[in-house]
């Protein structure tokens, strides 16, 4: 599976179950909800040690640098593997262990294929996957980890006036 999506439109969010900001289950989350300003996805799984030790940080970094405040921020749960233990459960435990007031979504494997919907659209390889998109829906970078300089200068350039 190719491993990038950069440059390319974002595909919409199919992810079926979500907590919102406050950790109480809501309505499926898509693009259009996050408005159009730039977005960040962050995809992991509960159990993954690289999520916690690299993603959680860089995403707890992003979100709380004062540079970035205009961006949309979900995580989402691609689960394509233990799926005893990466359960709809473990979300509020990890938006409330990183202070993240941002939304979260769960999802398992597609009745399709090994991995979740998320993962074959977005093509990750695996996780901690982020995904940063610009205010016109085009995949800016994506990967393992991404530039949070050029990110934060990306949003800078556009200014607190999204069309959002």
């Amino acid at each position: 599976m190719t491993q990038t999506i950069a440059g390319q439109l974002a595909p919409e969010l199919e992810v079926p179950y979500w907590i919102d900001a406050k950790g109480t289950q809501c309505p499926p989350v898509t693009l259009k909800e996050l408005g159009e300003r730039h977005r960040l996805l962050f995809f992991y799984q509960h159990w993954c040690p690289g999520c916690h030790s690299r993603g959680f940080p860089m995403l707890q970094a992003l979100v709380e640098d004062p540079r970035s405040q205009s961006v949309a921020y979900a995580a989402v749960q691609t689960v394509f593997e233990g799926s005893s233990v990466n359960t709809p459960d473990t979300l509020p435990l990890d938006q409330r262990r990183y202070g993240l007031k941002i939304p979260f979504g769960h999802e398992d494997r597609s009745s399709l294929g090994l991995y979740p919907t998320t993962m074959e659209n977005y093509r990750t390889g695996g996780t901690p996957w982020f995904v940063a998109i610009d205010p016109d829906g085009m995949v800016l970078q994506d990967g393992f980890e991404i530039d949070i300089y050029r990110f934060i200068g990306s949003v800078a350039e556009t200014g607190p006036n999204a069309r959002g």
